[in-house]
């Protein structure tokens, strides 16, 4: 992973920096920002590979970007661009007076040849996530995408949920990033069908609604396992998809939706016992939405080989390598 930060810097080259290593050679974009406020700029950036693809995260004081045809000239790329804002919207003009409002939680996905400018509603920051995605016509199956400026997915629809779901599963932890480089495929078809430019009925297509489905199923998961009343028929329902479908995503990972959602149970109590030692074993039990002492006493021991007492004295870091898999025999 390659890391950067302005604050080695002395205040008065940091934004040049920013602009002159960071933009213009690495993402081939132009920055600007009003000459009173570049002393007090910051900044920090980072790159991990996914596969051929870049994921980069970023957090830095508000400033205007915008890929002109200059900019396009001197750093060209045949690729895709997915970004999610996770904080600072702005209003991004993609030429011909298209201007849409980018809001916190958005998703944006183009081509990077097409020129935008981007201009910040805030003046304090920003933090962004981008996946840039090497293009071939075996990834987008043929789809034309030159044409495809940036434009954020529908907020509202349930293709930019999976979408998301999967990008969200791949920034959770960085230095874990490269084991989703098989989803990156999937996001840009899910991307691309969800603007219209591939067909639905295709075997890659089906293969990336599985995948999207699965990650978003367990987003589910992870958001509500303090709740003891979760249920996968409660989960079908809010994807919108059939039981059947639902214990289906779940079949090729080997762990059916209930030890699944045991295995997020046990290693969020097992966290929490080491890091809230004032907290009761059983009040922990009871909010990470296990119903009775016993069955965690249980099912803990056979995936950790340890009482949950002996557990709040070890870091989780220390845990066996193999625990989570023990939740298959323990239930």
């Amino acid at each position: 992973m390659l890391t950067f930060s302005t604050d080695a810097l002395r205040p008065q080259d940091r934004f040049e920096h920013w602009c002159e290593v960071r933009g213009k050679s690495l993402f081939g974009v132009t920055i600007e920002l009003e000459r009173d406020k570049r002393a007090d700029f910051r900044g920090r950036f980072s790159a991990t590979p996914v596969g051929s693809a870049v994921l980069a995260q970023m957090s830095a004081s508000s400033y205007r970007v915008s890929r002109t045809a200059s900019d396009i000239a001197r750093v060209p790329s045949n690729s895709l661009h997915l970004a999610w804002q996770v904080r600072g919207p702005g209003h991004m003009n993609i030429g011909r007076d298209r201007v849409q409002f980018v809001r916190n939680g958005d998703l944006v996905f183009g081509h990077s040849n097409l020129p935008f400018a981007s201009t910040p509603e805030r003046t304090d920051g920003f933090d962004f996530f981008s996946l840039k995605i090497p293009a071939t016509d075996e990834l987008v199956l043929g789809a034309r995408i030159e044409d495809a400026p940036p434009v954020a997915l529908a907020r509202d629809a349930s293709l930019t949920r999976l979408v998301g779901a999967m990008f969200r599963s791949m920034t959770r932890d960085l230095a874990q990033a490269g084991q989703y480089a098989g989803d990156v495929a999937h996001m840009v078809r899910l991307a691309l069908l969800a603007r219209g430019r591939v067909r639905p009925r295709q075997d890659e297509i089906r293969a990336a609604l599985h995948a999207g489905y699965l990650h978003a199923a367990r987003e589910i998961l992870l958001r509500d396992l303090h709740r003891a009343s979760l249920t996968p028929a409660a989960v079908a329902a809010e994807l919108g998809i059939s039981l059947r479908q639902l214990h289906a995503l779940f079949e090729p990972t080997g762990l059916s939706f209930a030890r699944t959602l045991t295995a997020a149970r046990l290693k969020a109590a097992r966290r929490a016992l080491y890091a809230i030692q004032e907290r009761s074993i059983d009040e922990i039990a009871f909010s990470y939405g296990f119903d009775s002492i016993a069955t965690f006493y249980r099912v803990f021991r056979s995936t950790y080989g340890m009482t949950p007492g002996d557990a709040r004295c070890i870091p989780p870091q220390d845990q066996p390598a193999n625990s989570e898999n023990r939740v298959a025999t323990a239930r």
